[in-house]
């Protein structure tokens, strides 16, 4: 909150649904709002996430930054030179549409975002990468998806460790190098962009936590959940607060 008492807006990209399977909807997880909320102390907004009704440079005119949000469609894999199979699952081209070009404009300009599994993705095809569809038939990989049964406390529970690069930006934020987190993903980085510096692995060798070189401004994507218990647990918080530092910073300098 600036000294005017208002918070900057941190624009919160939603999925889409239905509700009862067939009214449709714009959506968007209540663990991503409070985060930004409460952790961050920034204004949530949702964003309809489909160029037919918002564009990359109306967000950017609204939005002090942007939440790249965790969902259940995968980005389409045209968008990185890649054949679509069944194991690739459902996609969101409408989001596809606002989400890569957003990260790119948003790296060019400085303007804060932090990219949470799917969004995770998007930061790093948006530079250049290509994903697999399914990381645990790859050679020596874990199971990283959502356990099928079971509680959401279950669901969102710790299950492996994630090693970061000693000195880099991630074990700065959390003042060590191995956290733990919970894991909810099927597809995963196959080949980083370019540009994209992996500062965190799991012990399996998948890629958990990244951000753009040379970019101006704070662009960290994690491809684990922390907007899950996020005021309190101790690798999450210093990332939502982190977050929301980079937004006011950013707010503050272009008012």
């Amino acid at each position: 909150m600036d000294k005017s008492g208002h918070r900057p807006v941190v624009g919160v990209i939603g999925n889409r649904g239905l509700i009862n399977d067939r009214y449709p909807i714009h959506e968007g997880g209540q663990m991503n709002s409070c985060a930004v909320a409460t952790v961050a102390g920034c204004l949530p907004l949702l964003i309809p996430a489909d160029p037919e009704m918002v564009s990359v440079a109306e967000l950017m005119r609204v939005c002090d930054g942007f939440l790249l949000t965790g969902g259940r469609p995968n980005i389409h894999p045209s968008e990185y030179g890649h054949e679509e199979t069944d194991k690739h699952g459902s996609f969101d081209r409408a989001r596809d549409a606002i989400t890569l070009p957003l990260v790119r404009a948003c790296v060019a300009a400085g303007q804060p975002f932090f990219g949470i599994c799917r969004g995770f993705q998007e930061v790093n095809v948006a530079m250049g990468g290509t994903l697999h569809p399914e990381i645990r038939d790859l050679p020596g990989r874990m199971n990283h998806r959502m356990p099928p049964e079971g509680t959401l406390e279950e669901a969102f529970a710790l299950r492996h460790r994630v090693m970061l690069t000693p000195g880099g930006r991630f074990a700065r934020l959390f003042g060590c190098t191995e956290v733990m987190t919970n894991t909810l993903h099927g597809q995963g980085i196959f080949e980083p962009g370019p540009r994209i510096v992996i500062e965190g692995r799991a012990e399996d060798g998948t890629p958990e936590a990244i951000y753009v070189q040379d970019a101006p401004g704070f662009t960290l994507a994690v491809q684990w959940h922390p907007e899950w218990n996020a005021a309190n647990d101790p690798v999450s918080r210093p990332l939502f607060q982190a977050f929301g530092d980079a937004v006011r910073d950013f707010a503050a300098a272009r008012r």
